[in-house]
């Protein structure tokens, strides 16, 4: 495969529908602290190329994880595929209802009607066309996501009054208001991007599968440079854009909140809303919108599944049948592997409804298992005493202890006791009267514990931290033991 293919294909896959939908629903609640996310994918592209980069460039195997095979043992490569396995079956059925909630916006249509026919089309074609037809469809599906994003944000910024408009109303209702505190329990800030994400971007941009094998596939190891920048510079393009519209939602409902007046059941539907909204002036506006969203979700759900199908057969399966049923069933597994997740993140959409924001969700939940991945293998590649056994308990706590933290600092803030980071809305240009119910502001006395409140960005970041130090500590003291039995 070429530079440009690939390069587009990296940046389409992170493009899920997260990024179309639930960054502007973020930034018009919460403010656009969420660009300092441009700095993070600097950072981890320039970390992952220098630090990461050429030790996988060794491998050329289909999966990243027989590094930690060959640098620790089989335990571990075995504990990292299913760490992966698990953040895959996490993030799919979000990726997937994503596309739901715009179409059912638009249309009425229950969204677990639509998921199935998204997932099915994916893995249909997934199976089908293998690797080059992930690669193509990437490509396509771009260019009907990036279509989509730039029309909503001009026909937005002309249903506003202007971009002066819009700055003048986002300034006035704080959401360009950037935060500096270095206090690690405030929600959003730059602070939180620059280091806590960071961590995230290390994961996705140099260590993810499906990054990794679209690296491989590029014919000189050269090109891999030229891509990272590319897919650096793609990625900090739809980002901002997102964060643009985003402020600009805000400035069209600056004196009308939908969500508080109950036209918005959720806040992930403000965008389709939004939408559907200014198309009374712009009819084809609402198709193009559904038909990028769909495109950012199919792309990103068939790199997954390809990748997942590829890592699970080479590090899990392949150790389970002989070499004549690699050879004789090895397309047929694959594509049961394709199939399976597809069934899997069906089923699991049911459980999407029930949750608050998606963005909080999904990087509350998968960067736990993203920092452990980055944490194992700077381990390995940085720091030559560390033994089997540190990685593995590094692993293993950091799991346990950063996924606990996690897991109550969710529960905590849906039960509304982190406090309410969010920024005002106002009802003064409603047309009716409406009675909304404010926010209880929380006591101190009531607050969980400081590590409960840590904010949700920095959890790759304390879980790679939790491993190397773990990692070190535990590789020093069994060899001090064994020096001493020895001695």
């Amino acid at each position: 495969m070429q530079v440009i293919p690939i390069s587009v294909s990296l940046v389409a896959s992170y493009i899920s529908g997260l990024t179309v939908l639930g960054v502007p629903s973020d930034v018009y609640v919460y403010g656009a602290n969420t660009v300092w996310v441009c700095l993070s994918i600097v950072i981890a592209s320039i970390v992952g190329y220098f630090v990461f980069i050429p030790v996988i460039l060794k491998l050329q195997g289909p999966t990243i994880f027989e590094y930690f095979e060959l640098r620790f043992d089989r335990k571990l490569k075995v504990m990292a595929t299913c760490m992966y396995t698990l953040q895959i079956l996490l993030y799919s059925p979000v990726v997937a209802y994503i596309p739901a909630i715009a179409f059912s916006q638009a249309t009425g249509i229950n969204p677990h009607v639509i998921i199935p026919v998204v997932c099915a089309t994916c893995v249909l074609y997934t199976c089908v066309g293998g690797f080059k037809a992930v690669i193509w469809t990437d490509v396509f599906q771009f260019l009907g996501t990036i279509t989509s994003i730039v029309a909503v944000l001009i026909f937005g910024i002309q249903s506003v009054g202007g971009i002066g408009e819009v700055y003048k109303k986002a300034s006035r209702g704080h959401r360009l208001d950037f935060n500096f505190s270095m206090d690690p329990t405030q929600r959003d800030g730059f602070w939180q991007m620059a280091i806590g994400f960071a961590t995230h971007w290390i994961y996705n941009l140099t260590l993810q599968p499906a990054a990794v094998q679209k690296y491989l596939s590029l014919p000189k190891s050269g090109d891999i440079k030229r891509v990272m920048f590319f897919q650096c510079c793609g990625l900090i393009v739809v980002n901002v854009l997102a964060v643009l519209i985003g402020i600009t939602v805000y400035a069209k409902y600056a004196t009308c909140d939908p969500i508080s007046t109950g036209k918005v059941t959720r806040v992930d539907q403000i965008l389709p809303y939004f939408v559907m909204d200014i198309s009374q002036t712009v009819p084809v506006l609402p198709g193009i919108f559904i038909g990028g969203v769909f495109s950012a979700a199919l792309s990103t759900l068939s790199s997954t599944f390809n990748s997942l199908a590829a890592t699970v057969y080479s590090d899990l399966v392949s150790l389970l049948i002989s070499k004549e049923a690699k050879q004789d069933k090895e397309g047929r597994i694959l594509k049961l592997i394709v199939i399976t997740s597809g069934a899997i993140c069906i089923g699991l959409t049911f459980f999407v409804d029930h949750m608050g924001s998606l963005l909080a969700f999904v990087n509350a939940s998968i960067g736990l298992i993203y920092g452990i991945i980055v944490g194992l293998f700077a381990l390995g590649v940085i720091a030559p005493v560390t033994n089997s056994k540190g990685a593995f308990l590094g692993a293993l706590s950091s799991f346990l202890v950063v996924g606990t933290i996690a897991g109550l600092n969710q529960w905590h803030s849906f039960k509304g006791r982190l406090g309410n980071f969010a920024q005002p809305i106002s009802l003064e240009g409603c047309n009716a009267h409406v009675n909304i119910t404010t926010a209880r502001t929380v006591l101190d006395s009531e607050k969980p514990f400081v590590l409960l409140r840590l904010s949700f960005w920095y959890n790759p970041f304390v879980s790679t931290m939790v491993v190397i130090l773990v990692g070190l500590s535990v590789s020093y003291l069994t060899k001090v033991t064994c020096e001493a039995r020895l001695g």
